[in-house]
């Protein structure tokens, strides 16, 4: 079966129709990303991008999906053009599809500017090294593994996990120390439920911060297709909003494991070679083409920050999607089953967390001195604790040592004040950091290694001093 295509005056054969793809024979001056429109008899009209080139075959992905196209009466027509974003700062406050088509009801927006949603590659020169804290308000995050301005951090979790609810706190309670402005958000949404987008939405009124907020939201049920624009889209927003109009801006996608999920299935759908578990080989590439669009530039005011968010399948850190991710981003906050079946929120685990941009955003002057070896101190005891508290389970309490003891206390009271706090609690760094001094308290002096004397005698409360050495020797 075959169907005649044009584009200007030239007439192209459709070969065949696979999955959200079509396969047309080879058409002269035809590029990579080229839009085109598809036709129906009915005059349906869908729009389509090339994606791959070669001296036999044009393939051509369509957003809204080929069900029930009608190979033999369809007509194809490229553009010549790429597929761009219509930009201004009307865009906050505003909802869009995962096709970047207006979702709210309300009016179009009158661009400024049209911006290519593939972006310009960052010259590495020109980069400018994230140094600036950003207070998310969460201690586990703040003190632990610190998110910087600039930094590309995921957020790793699983199927009912409380993503959804530490993001919404996050956009609400992100702020760079000593700036009055607020982060700007671009929040992507791929693969979702209506009622996730509906929580999103009402949560964002509720904080009264949709007025800088531009969402993007592909439903579960809109074509698979429609993923892979979704975040080139929001981050075409974000680039214009922070290199165009000097805006510090807040990037959340959610959630990677669908937009995954989408390029495995238009892989399967191009009968390319699989790679891991199915995915495409370049799946690395990918990703780093969406994660690499975080940043500063040198000269430039604005920034954006990434949180990319996805669910581990069976909650397997060694999955493909987040072991790429991981490679390619400066560390992951890792959400914890069994720290959430104890009830405690946010249950972030800082064990296995990572921010490789922490020294870089700490110290005098961005947090506090104290804080790289307070936060090393603190990892240590927990780990420590995690350890004994095993080894109780085995071979009882009575094979501890008072000091055992002592770290097993600061275990429980670790999980309970410190990574636990409200949803709607916000504690800023000193409150954090204050907190972490008076959990270390329980255990004696001695076994302060990781930090400085002089740290100590500035910051460790001396009235818990005496208590802790008498009810050791006692």
């Amino acid at each position: 079966m075959s169907v005649t295509a044009r584009t200007g005056r030239k007439f192209f054969t459709i070969r065949e129709i696979s999955g959200p793809l079509l396969f047309v024979e080879a058409a002269s001056g035809v590029g990579y990303g080229e839009l085109l429109e598809v036709h129906t008899p009915d005059g349906e009209e869908r729009t389509g991008q090339v994606i791959d080139v070669s001296e036999g075959v044009t393939i051509v992905q369509v957003f809204q999906g080929t069900s029930d196209l009608d190979v033999n009466a369809s007509a194809v027509r490229f553009t010549g053009e790429t597929l761009k974003l219509p930009v201004s700062m009307d865009i906050l406050g505003r909802v869009f599809t995962g096709g970047g088509k207006v979702a709210d009801g309300g009016p179009k927006i009158i661009p400024e500017d049209y911006w290519d949603i593939h972006g310009a590659p960052i010259n590495p020169y020109s980069r400018e090294h994230p140094t600036d804290f950003i207070q998310t308000g969460i201690s586990v995050i703040d003190c632990m593994n610190p998110l910087v301005r600039g930094q590309k951090l995921p957020l790793f979790s699983g199927s009912g996990l409380p993503h959804k609810l530490i993001a919404s706190q996050i956009v609400r309670q992100a702020k760079v120390r000593g700036q009055e402005e607020a982060f700007t958000i671009v929040f992507a949404a791929m693969g979702i439920t209506a009622d996730e987008a509906r929580f999103f939405k009402e949560d964002f009124m509720t904080m009264g911060v949709l007025n800088r907020v531009a969402i993007f939201i592909n439903l579960a049920e809109d074509p698979a297709i429609e993923r892979i624009l979704t975040p080139r889209l929001a981050l075409t927003a974000a680039e214009y909003l922070a290199f165009e109009q000097g805006m510090h801006v807040l990037a959340i996608l959610i959630d990677m494991t669908n937009y995954c999920e989408a390029l495995r299935e238009i892989s399967a759908a191009r009968m390319e070679i699989p790679g891991r578990r199915g995915y495409p080989g370049y799946m690395y590439t990918d990703l780093a083409s969406i994660y690499e669009r975080a940043g500063r530039i040198r000269g430039k005011e604005g920034s954006i920050t990434q949180m990319p968010i996805l669910t581990m399948p069976d909650d397997d850190i060694t999955h493909p999607i987040p072991d790429l991710t991981g490679y390619i981003t400066e560390g992951q906050i890792i959400l914890d089953r069994k720290i959430h079946k104890t009830g405690l929120y946010p249950p972030i685990d800082p064990l296995p967390s990572l921010s490789r941009l922490m020294d870089k955003g700490i110290g005098p002057g961005k947090t506090r001195e104290d804080h790289k070896q307070l936060s090393d101190q603190l990892y240590y005891a927990y780990a420590e604790g995690k350890v004994l508290r095993e080894t109780a389970l085995v071979s009882g309490e009575a094979a501890l040592t008072k000091v055992d003891k002592l770290y097993l206390q600061f275990a429980d009271s670790f999980e309970r004040e410190f990574i636990g706090q409200g949803p709607n609690e916000d504690r800023d760094i000193e409150k954090t950091l204050s907190l972490g001094w008076e959990l270390l308290s329980v255990l004696p002096e001695s076994e302060f290694a990781r930090i400085d004397p002089d740290i100590i005698e500035k910051y460790y409360p001396k009235s818990k001093r005496r208590d802790v050495e008498e009810s050791i020797v006692s």
